[in-house]
């Protein structure tokens, strides 16, 4: 093999190599993405069963089951459109309570409950979090402007 063989073999193995670590880096960032869907978004079968998802919006007053000899609880978060079931093993954040703003983040099972393993509330009485003032609004439940006004 001559040296002008040899620099092509060392560029095309370089390239290839290249090649198979952006393809190997795009999967995994792909995989470990983790979209927001809505209540609604969740019945009309828009979220993925095969990968962790982030679901937000209201606690609905009264959904609250905790069970009394674990820290297992389950309760049902609404855009006002619609309502769905999130189970979590652990302990919630201490602003968690009905009417609260929640994302919860988890596994969608087959019959549309999510399994979460981390539940966020919001942190003050002025915030919401982006996602979840989006598909309250898409939902008609408040408007942006309507929420800042009450807040004032």
């Amino acid at each position: 093999m001559n040296k002008r063989s040899k620099r092509k073999v060392l560029i095309f193995s370089i390239v290839f190599g290249m090649a198979i670590a952006i393809v190997l880096f795009l999967t995994a960032f792909n995989e470990n993405m983790q979209y927001f869907y809505s209540p609604t978004e969740v019945k009309n079968g828009d979220a993925p069963t095969t990968h962790a998802i982030r679901v937000g919006g209201l606690v609905v007053a009264g959904s609250v089951k905790r069970a009394p000899d674990s820290l297992k609880i389950e309760f049902d978060v609404t855009d006002s459109a619609e309502t769905m079931t999130v189970e979590y093993t652990g302990i919630l954040p201490d602003l968690f309570r009905e009417g609260q703003g929640i994302v919860a983040m988890g596994q969608l099972q087959a019959d549309g409950r999510l399994v979460a393993q981390e539940v966020l509330a919001k942190h003050d009485e002025n915030y919401m979090p982006p996602e979840v003032a989006d598909a309250l609004e898409k939902a008609g439940h408040v408007s942006k402007q309507d929420a800042a006004a009450e807040k004032i």
